[in-house]
């Protein structure tokens, strides 16, 4: 091979194999949503309690999007894949076993740990195969996270009533040896430095640049990402539990939560074409203001077929927001850092989920509603706005060296 492998026939067969790769991945939050009451109820805890599961689940996620993308930088996917998978299956035996909360939190973290090589990791890997379909095979790959939260919670209701929540666990464990490893052996092939130069040749000739030192977009791209998903938790973390509290049951939350992600699948799918046109920071801000907007809708509704409703629309606005963080990143930043910035940026958007999830769980426990819930969610979204905002029209064209201070 050589350097017409960029956005070739094997660039968009590899690009399944990572969709359902992270899709298999992936079913470690969604997993914890929907037994999220089970677990209230098991261990007598309340709601916020319950939710530090998911919280903990996150803070795995997020540390697993670093630690996994540098080893993708310097491994590659398939070994980093194949780890992932073990590491994923032990966490889920532990935490089927566990005897109490506390036991709990510490498998959902190993859990989240491992989980996290199917998402950044597997972006970053999918990007570098690419040049001219970036935009659109970065949103496929991505969107393997929501086809996972189509498929699973459906799954795991069924499951629910006749194993309960610690044999839905048991099959995950090996959901993940049977099916990740395999995957991830498939993986092996290394873009070609060939290739690799060709992709670094062209994103330096078209690149962006900013009018600060690029370790300060860095932290900004970091400071947006939190914001953007401690508004997007909200809905995604507990609209199972908002559901079973007006009445509706786990069930019909969870065809809630799938309606949602069918949503944002399509969204992302659509935002990835929009990206390879308009770029990654204006496409961000496009569905990061439907976002906030889709947000309001919740407030003056509360039926069945109303938060069906909306939360498909809420679906359809937010799902072009976290792959636009990878997309901006390899507009701004060297190939050869891209599993390590879009690990970290990642990070903080699965950060802003963890933290988001468990401030919703609270302000829930306080007020008795997820009304101001959803206020500070929106509130949340307004910041990532203004930090967005601000970052484009500090950009300027140029090519990727052109910056006033070396890439930190």
């Amino acid at each position: 091979m050589n350097e017409n492998v960029l956005d070739s026939s094997y660039s968009w067969g590899r690009l399944a194999i990572s969709v359902l790769a992270s899709s298999a991945g992936n079913a470690a939050m969604w997993a914890v949503v929907v037994v999220m009451p089970g677990i209230a109820a098991e261990f007598g805890i309340e709601r916020s309690s319950a939710a530090l599961a998911y919280t903990f689940t996150m803070a795995g996620f997020a540390l697993g999007n670093v630690v996994f993308g540098r080893a993708v930088d310097r491994f590659g996917i398939a070994l980093s894949l194949g780890f992932a998978a073990v590491l994923m299956s032990a966490g889920y035996v532990l935490a089927a076993l566990s005897p109490s909360a506390a036991f709990l939190l510490g498998a959902q973290f190993l859990v989240g740990l491992g989980s996290g090589v199917s998402f950044a990791p597997l972006i970053a890997d999918v990007s570098q195969w690419f040049l001219r379909r970036r935009g659109i095979a970065v949103a496929i790959a991505a969107s393997g996270n929501y086809l996972s939260g189509v498929i699973w919670p459906s799954l795991f209701v069924v499951l629910l009533g006749d194993t309960g929540w610690r044999g839905i666990y048991y099959l995950l464990a090996v959901v993940m040896l049977v099916g990740l490893v395999p995957l991830a052996a498939l993986l092996r092939r290394r873009i070609p430095s060939a290739a690799q130069a060709t992709s670094d040749a062209a994103m330096q000739a078209a690149g962006r640049a900013v009018r600060f030192p690029r370790w300060v977009l860095q932290w900004l791209l970091i400071f947006a990402g939190f914001g953007c998903c401690m508004a997007m938790s909200m809905p995604q973390v507990h609209i199972v539990s908002m559901a079973v509290d007006l009445g509706y049951g786990a069930v019909a939350g969870a065809q809630i939560l799938a309606v949602m992600l069918v949503g944002g699948l399509l969204s992302r799918l659509s935002f990835g074409v929009v990206a390879d046109r308009l770029g990654g920071i204006r496409t961000l801000l496009i569905s990061s203001g439907l976002q906030c907007l889709s947000l309001f809708l919740y407030l003056p509704f509360d039926s069945y077929a109303a938060l069906m409703a909306v939360s498909f629309v809420f679906g359809l606005a937010q799902g072009g927001i976290v792959p636009c963080y990878a997309i901006i990143v390899r507009e701004y930043f060297p190939a050869s850092e891209a599993g390590s910035r879009i690990g970290i940026v990642i990070m903080a958007t699965i950060v802003g989920m963890a933290v988001g999830g468990f401030a919703a769980g609270l302000i829930r426990d306080l007020t008795g509603s997820y009304e101001m819930a959803f206020v500070h969610g929106i509130f949340w979204n307004a910041v990532n706005i203004a930090v967005m905002v601000f970052v484009l029209f500090s950009s300027r064209a140029g090519p990727l060296g052109a910056a006033p201070a070396r890439v930190a």
